[in-house]
């Protein structure tokens, strides 16, 4: 009977776990929809900053030599844990992207195209890294 339980406890053990690594897997695999080949650095104007989980939101516009603005949506890598163990609390995360700063951003653009991006890195205008984490890659201008 002993063994019997051992083996139930086994076995359910490795499914919690087993279910948890697909879990992960999933959220994190999220990541592949960006195409890392085709990141690109503009200038930006925050228009709104989410400190949220699991990942923090960066609302921005760009424009373009034209003058044509084009606004995009960007998940951020680092998460709010990630954010207050490096310093960045709520208030001085939303303080340094109130919505009007001009900023430069660092993204990956979505694979199925649009306006949305992996922000990887946002630097204010003195150059200071405010946000990032980002993966290293070349540059290319932003999608028109």
């Amino acid at each position: 009977m002993r063994v019997r339980h051992t083996q139930a406890a086994v076995l359910m053990t490795l499914t919690l776990i087993v279910g948890g690594l697909v879990t992960l897997r999933a959220h994190h695999g999220s990541f592949i929809s960006y195409d890392r080949d085709k990141q690109w650095t503009a200038q930006a104007t925050v228009t709104e900053f989410r400190y949220v989980n699991p990942h923090t939101q960066l609302f921005f516009e760009t424009r373009d030599k034209d003058g044509k603005v084009t606004q995009w949506s960007g998940e951020m890598l680092p998460n709010p844990a990630q954010l207050i163990a490096s310093g960045w609390s709520r208030k001085r995360a939303s303080e340094a992207l109130a919505a009007g700063t001009v900023v430069n951003v660092t993204a990956l653009p979505a694979k199925a195209g649009g306006n949305a991006v992996l922000v990887t890195r946002v630097t204010n205008a003195k150059g200071e890294e405010l946000l990032g984490a980002g993966p290293p890659g070349g540059q290319a201008p932003p999608p028109k």
